[in-house]
This record gives structure tokens, sequence and C-alpha cells, in this order.
């Protein structure tokens, strides 16, 4: 249940339109619901301004359809991260109006129009081709959280041109997220160019001695840009927040 919607549930209230019984009930279920398997946390969004995500990968679709249910019981945004196609169908087959992103592998029920609440734009900027699944997860939560976002892809280092030849876009960004693997160089190119925060993820794209991601991680924790933070190996959820968060009025 997000602020929003408390908002307007007691100014309901206070004109008379519902019955303080009907909101107390409205109510019950903050600060969580205990599903058996789950514990949902209704209390994030007032915490933190985001609501509770749920990591798809490891639970299966019987389990992502109990927690979400319970998310639409009581209104607000919907997030699953990390759904293959297959396990998408089976839960949309039972919340059919879930919305499947399958370049971020993200399951979205929107509950509310678009509002814009960021103090700029959101760019997200993906090394290679390769790299775009966690880049589309960082911008989709970016944008589901009330940001404007633009997308840079495949602009890493191997055709360093392709990066120099966006100054403008870079420049015209409040924060940049940079999505990355093999070596992770471009976080420290992009950080090098602008004077913006940069989020960057490695990822694990790469050949054996990338290892899974981790020479893309010591890359950019090495980083001699000022101003890259990072977060950890394919973590594009991670990176959308942070960057919300440094954007938020």
């Amino acid at each position: 249940m997000d602020p929003a919607r408390i908002a307007e549930l007691l100014e309901r209230v206070r004109d008379g339109k519902v019955a303080v019984a009907e909101a107390i009930e409205e109510l019950r279920a903050l600060p969580y619901q205990k599903l058996g398997f789950a514990t949902v946390d209704h209390h994030r969004a007032l915490r933190q301004g985001f609501p509770e995500v749920v990591l798809g990968d490891p639970k299966s679709a019987e389990q992502i359809v109990g927690i979400v249910r319970e998310h639409l019981r009581v209104g607000g945004d919907v997030l699953v991260t990390r759904v293959d196609a297959a396990k998408a169908d089976v839960v949309r087959g039972q919340i059919p109006e879930l919305r499947y992103h399958a370049d971020a592998r993200c399951l979205v029920h929107q509950a509310r129009p678009f509002e814009d609440r960021g103090r700029g734009l959101i760019l997200v900027v993906s090394a290679g081709t390769s790299d775009i699944p966690v880049a589309e997860e960082a911008a989709l939560t970016a944008q589901l959280w009330g940001n404007r976002v633009e997308r840079l892809f495949d602009v890493g280092v191997a055709g360093i041109h392709r990066i120099l030849d966006q100054r403008d876009l870079l420049d015209g960004a409040s924060v940049i997220v940079v999505v990355a693997g093999m070596e992770g160089a471009l976080a420290s190119v992009v950080g090098g160019l602008v004077g913006r925060p940069i989020v960057a993820v490695p990822t694990s794209v790469g050949y054996g001695a990338s290892f899974q991601g981790l020479a893309a991680l010591l890359g950019m924790l090495n980083s001699c840009a000022a101003g890259v933070s990072v977060v950890n190996i394919d973590n594009g959820y991670g990176a959308g927040v942070a960057a919300a968060l440094i954007n938020r009025k």
C-alpha cells in the first residue's frame, strides 16, 4: 500500500465517503501478511517509497501467484524480477492483468498511470547487446518507480566512438546506470566523461577469465573515475532503485 493510496483513503473518510470501519478493514493488512511460505511486506512503500519486489527465479509459479495476489489485494504496483517465459506464462494464466516484459524478464502490474516523480532523466547504458536483460531490468525498475528513462545500448569500449558520439545525451541525464560485462571498463569511461552520479552494474557476460562477472565487478570497484558506485553482479533491480533514489525530488 503506497502513501498516495493511504492519503486517498483518509481523504475519503474525512469527506464521509468511506466509513471508519471500512477504512480499518482496508488497512488491516498493514504492515505485513503471513502466507505460510512468505511474509508479504505491505509497509515497505511507506518506509522506502517503493513496494516490495518479488524475486521470481528461485520461486515456483504457484508461490509467485500467491504473493502477487496478496499485493494486488491491497493495491499498488507489482514487480516480479527474473522470470523466464515459461514460468511467466503459467503465472499470467492465473493473473492475466500482469504484463510480461521479455527483455527484462519481469512481470509488472502498474496500478496507477505513470507520474514523473524524478528531478530529471535516468539514462541506462549497456556495453553490449548481451547486457540488455540486466539493463532492461534496471530501466524498467526506475521507470515503474516514477522516473523518465532513456536507453543507450551496445556502446561498449570496443568501439568507443559509439559512446563519445552521445555526449549530449550523457550530459542531459541526472543519473546514469552503466551495465557492462567482460572487463567492465565502460563505467570508468562514462564516469570520466560526465559529472553525474554513475551506478555501475557488472554482468556475468564474458569468457572464462571473467569468472561469471567477478572481473567486471573488480574493474568497476577499482575505477579511477570519481562518482562511480557499484551494485552486485547482474543486479539490474538494485541499480534501478539506487538511480531512482538519487533522482528523487
